[in-house]
């Protein structure tokens, strides 16, 4: 790669300081692909010309599938011919990314005969992300990913890949089995997955427990938090032994911190007043040997939640405040399937079904799939007097 060798002293600055970083790993690519030695290259003119040199054009895919291949060129292609199609690849990651070090060893295989060797591990989505191809590679990347066991991701305006926390794998506050769901809905969806035929994307995460280690309750059109609806349990002996081996100031550390104050310790005993619990997870993960999730374990269902693209961002509202989740998972697909019909009639372009919620009022979404409206789905206490409803005689 010697004739591609470049000065990019802006990109070396990237390379000082205590953190790893990404030009590091790029130039060591670049000594092997002329592809990601053009990709330093039109980086560092982007720094100079203080633009983006890259540029969306014309669609391009694998043979039956819609989704999973993000087209991408540069438009200074006479410069940086190598980079001229430098289309993304998606590939479906397994449920919690746990993977065999042979499996990783195919995907960079795979890669790196086809592509530059650029990966991300893993995009927001959760995706596998392989940077920058050519249109002829397609359909050898596609065909080898399947003989490995890999399939594409979703893109476009499909159902995205779902993408879950390790769950009952590692976790010990894992609700429900994560990477089971997250499988389940995966194999369930396979059109909504790779034909988009949506408004707009759709997204699902699910968190083993309120913790939400996915950031669900941010970034999922469909978030699915496990939860429980019975009393924390306790272990007192672990509670004195907390307050005695000087590690946790239990007055300050957990009472005083509890967000709905539902706590009380009189320095010998702790009390919990189940009934106003929020299910925030400070106490338990402070104090994990005296304190767990409730034996009647479950998800609260929430929907909504977005970046800012063409409205504000989204946080995830509550739909279902609790619903059992075991395999076929027959209640939740029955509500994914109701909100999916009628979002898929009367969305917008580019309307995500949170910004269709807003739209359309929360009454109305909840009339037309079929759910009844309970306290939880409130998220502040209405602002506006002049508002008159029917009671229902």
């Amino acid at each position: 790669m010697a004739d591609k060798k470049r000065s990019t002293p802006k990109l070396d600055e990237l390379e000082k300081g205590p953190w790893p970083s990404f030009v590091k790993e790029m130039k060591q690519a670049a000594e092997k692909s002329a592809t990601a030695a053009d990709a330093l290259g039109i980086l560092e003119r982007s720094y100079n010309d203080k633009i983006g040199h890259w540029k969306h054009g014309g669609i391009v895919g694998v043979k039956g599938y819609g989704g999973g291949v993000i087209g991408r060129y540069n438009d200074i292609p006479q410069d940086f011919p190598d980079v001229a199609e430098f289309h993304t690849v998606r590939v479906n990651q397994p449920a919690g990314w746990f993977y065999t070090s042979d499996a990783l060893r195919k995907l960079c295989d795979i890669w790196e005969r086809h592509g530059s060797g650029l990966t991300n591990m893993h995009g927001s989505t959760g995706d596998i992300v392989f940077l920058g191809t050519k249109t002829p590679e397609l359909e050898p990347i596609f065909s080898e990913l399947t003989e490995a066991g890999f399939d594409l991701g979703g893109s476009g305006s499909d159902m995205r890949t779902p993408s879950c926390c390790c769950g009952m794998a590692r976790c010990e506050w894992a609700c429900y089995d994560t990477m089971g769901l997250t499988y389940d809905l995966t194999m369930h969806y396979q059109d909504e997955l790779h034909r988009p035929a949506f408004p707009y994307k759709f997204k699902i995460k699910a968190a083993g427990c309120p913790n939400d280690c996915v950031a669900s309750v941010a970034r999922a059109d469909l978030s699915i938090i496990g939860t429980w609806r019975d009393n924390i349990q306790m272990n007192k002996d672990a509670v004195a032994a907390c307050a005695t081996g000087g590690k946790v100031d239990i007055g300050k550390d957990v009472v005083a911190k509890c967000p709905s104050k539902c706590m009380d310790w009189d320095g010998k005993n702790l009390s919990i007043d189940n009934g106003n619990c929020v299910r925030c997870m400070h106490c338990i993960n402070v104090m994990p040997k005296a304190l767990a999730p409730g034996k009647d374990r479950g998800a609260t269902i929430l929907v909504g939640s977005k970046a800012p693209i063409i409205e504000g961002a989204l946080l995830s509202a509550v739909m279902v405040p609790f619903l059992k989740l075991e395999a076929p998972y027959s209640d939740l697909k029955e509500l994914i399937g109701a909100m999916w019909e009628l979002w898929g009639e009367h969305g917008k372009n580019r309307e995500r079904i949170g910004e269709f919620i807003q739209r359309v009022g929360l009454g109305n979404f909840l009339e037309q799939i079929g759910l009844e409206p309970v306290p939880e789905m409130v998220t502040q206490p209405r602002t506006n007097p002049y508002i008159f409803y029917d009671v229902k005689k």
